[in-house]
Order: structure tokens, then C-alpha cells, then sequence
């Protein structure tokens, strides 16, 4: 079935969040080395991405590197970098010319210096566009992010910039990264894992969950839709009848 032609267009999710996952045993499945799975879990992010841009999808979250992610190989880690600096010089001249703005969640200023510079031009050179948000999680994990809001909080109540009485669950998110973007709508994980490994814990209170037992490598464009299709057939009652 062509999902992309059974969807709503006028009930499109505006928040949707992947936990890209199953690379490794992919490439494992095929007698080949974890970074060759890297390698084509980099292609489905380019097709993943421009999928979603196609039903104007508003925001788009993928989780790119967790701030567990660093218990891996050296090797690993290196060449998820290579990917990534290989992502952004592809593509974003692409990005730029479709008005798609790259936002990073995560502290990514520990990364090698050369990646931290050409975030730091992509973002710059993004900012202002506005159609749709491409957010990375890059070093990130849900409860630091949590943390640094709060923190961010103590400072501003000690400053005597907020009163603590006006923190609230709505305000709360002012101090997250993903300030100004709705709350996540829906979650999609590849791989058949039944986790969501500390992905944006505070704005996917009220997210709707996909799991597939596809691999990552694997999850191609009219998967991205089906998930997107059956979002569609769901009831999203917020704790109401």
C-alpha cells in the first residue's frame, strides 16, 4: 500500500520524534561492521527528513547521538562524527534552500572542535528559516535536560528575574531546548525495542507511540507514512473522555 495517499494532510501530527535505532545489528546481519550500518542509517535520515517535510510536518526530532552513546568504541564514535559532519556539508545547502532551520538539543561543545564549528554554521545560517524545524539530539538525554532547566531556573529565582510561584508546567518549558515547539505528538521507534532511552521525557507527556520491528536501515519513506497513517486512527484524549 502507497500510505503517503491514504493520509490526512489536514491531520498532521506538528511534533513527531524518532529514536533512530538498529543500525548496528543491521550491518551485524549482513557480516559487516557497525559503521557500515551508520553509514545507511545516515541515507534514511535524508529520506526521512524530506518525507516529513513533504506533509509539513512542523517540527522533526531525531535522535542522533544520547549522552549514553559515549560508552562505545572509540572507532565508533569517531565515525558517527564523520557521518554527521558528512550530513550537514551534504546537505545544507538543501536545508537552507527549503526553509527548514536546524536546531541541536544537547550540549554538543564537547564534540571534536571542527564538528562544533560547522554545527555552529549550520545553525547560524538556518536561523531564521521557518517552515520546518529539524531538531538533532547530539550528546543529549532527557533527564540532563531536565537538570539544566532546572538550574537554569535556580539562577533566574536567585537573580530575582522570576518569582518561583510562577513556575509552572507550561513556563517550565521555556527552559528546555525545545523552547517555542510544540510538545511531542507522536513517537516512533524503529528496531522492536519497547523503550523510549531518555528521549525528550518532559514533551512526550502526551505523545502517542509507534514501535516498529524494522531496523532503522530499513525504515524507509512509506514506512515513515504508515507510522504517520496510523497516528491518524487514533483517539488523543489528554486524560479527558
Amino acid at each position: 500500500m502507497n500510505y503517503y495517499e491514504e493520509l490526512d494532510l489536514n491531520n498532521i501530527p506538528k511534533h513527531v520524534g524518532i529514536i533512530m535505532d538498529g543500525n548496528g545489528r543491521w550491518a551485524k546481519n549482513r557480516n559487516m561492521p557497525r559503521t557500515f550500518g551508520h553509514k545507511e542509517g545516515t541515507k534514511r535520515v535524508i529520506e526521512i527528513v524530506e518525507a516529513a517535510y513533504k506533509i509539513n510536518i512542523k517540527s522533526l526530532t531525531l535522535y542522533a547521538f544520547s549522552t549514553e552513546n559515549w560508552k562505545r568504541p572509540d572507532e565508533e564514535i569517531s565515525k558517527l562524527m564523520d557521518l554527521l559532519a558528512f550530513y550537514i556539508k551534504s546537505q545544507l545547502e538543501k536545508i537552507k534552500k527549503n526553509n527548514v532551520r536546524i536546531k541541536v538539543l544537547g550540549d554538543y561543545s564537547v564534540f571534536p572542535h571542527t564538528i562544533v564549528k560547522l554545527i555552529e554554521y549550520a545553525l547560524q545560517e538556518t536561523k531564521s528559516n521557518d517552515r520546518m524545524i529539524l531538531n538533532i539530539g547530539l550528546n543529549y538525554g532527557g533527564q540532563s535536560e531536565i537538570v539544566r532547566a532546572a538550574k537554569m531556573i535556580c539562577k533566574e529565582v536567585i537573580a530575582n528575574k522570576i518569582n518561583i510561584d510562577d513556575i509552572d508546567t507550561e513556563n517550565f518549558k521555556n527552559y528546555l531546548y525545545t523552547k517555542g515547539q510544540d510538545d511531542l505528538d507522536f513517537l516512533i521507534r524503529p528496531s522492536g525495542e519497547l523503550r523510549v532511552s531518555n528521549f525528550l521525557l518532559y514533551q512526550l507527556a502526551y505523545s502517542e507511540f509507534y514501535f516498529s520491528n524494522l531496523l532503522w536501515p530499513d525504515f524507509h519513506e512509506n514506512e515513515f507514512y504508515k507510522a504517520i497513517y496510523d497516528f491518524q486512527k487514533r483517539n488523543r484524549r489528554y486524560g479527558g473522555l
